[in-house]
């Protein structure tokens, strides 16, 4: 449940050329369900533009979801870019087909949580996210 009067605002998308978009688009419902302002980019996204989206917005959260591969490199544009541009107040989280052996290193780069699937989306993802977002605006206001 979101505390704060200021409604969490997260920019989802895919990058890359995975056309596997179902699994995004029920993350965004269900983060929009839970009150918080989403804006879905679609797939075929480059890191760049990922990157732009969330500077522009002020997103605090930003989810990729990936299931075709290419993911390992990809997250590690994206955080060279995020770490580059001082965005590391921003919840960056990944969803999809991660292998076990790649989330230390996800997580090693700087991404806060790697949802699975069968996460479920509510009580994991939705959650998860809002309490997160939470903590980290109560310490910045400290």
């Amino acid at each position: 449940m979101i505390m704060s009067k200021e409604k969490i605002k997260v920019i989802t998308a895919k990058i890359g050329t995975d056309g596997h978009y179902r699994g995004i688009e029920a993350v965004t419902r269900a983060l929009r369900d839970a009150g918080m302002e989403v804006i879905y980019l679609g797939a075929g996204r480059r890191v760049e533009e990922v990157v732009t989206a969330v500077i522009q917005e002020d997103a605090d959260v930003l989810g990729l979801s990936f299931l075709c591969g290419g993911h390992m490199q990809a997250m590690r544009r994206v955080m060279a870019r995020v770490k580059e541009e001082n965005l590391g107040h921003v919840l960056v989280v990944v969803g999809g087909i991660i292998y076990d052996d790649e989330i230390p290193e996800m997580k090693e780069l700087g991404v806060a949580e790697v949802f699975l699937p069968g996460t479920p989306l509510k009580q994991g993802v939705a959650d998860y996210v809002s309490r997160e977002v939470e903590k980290r605006r109560a310490f910045s206001e400290k």
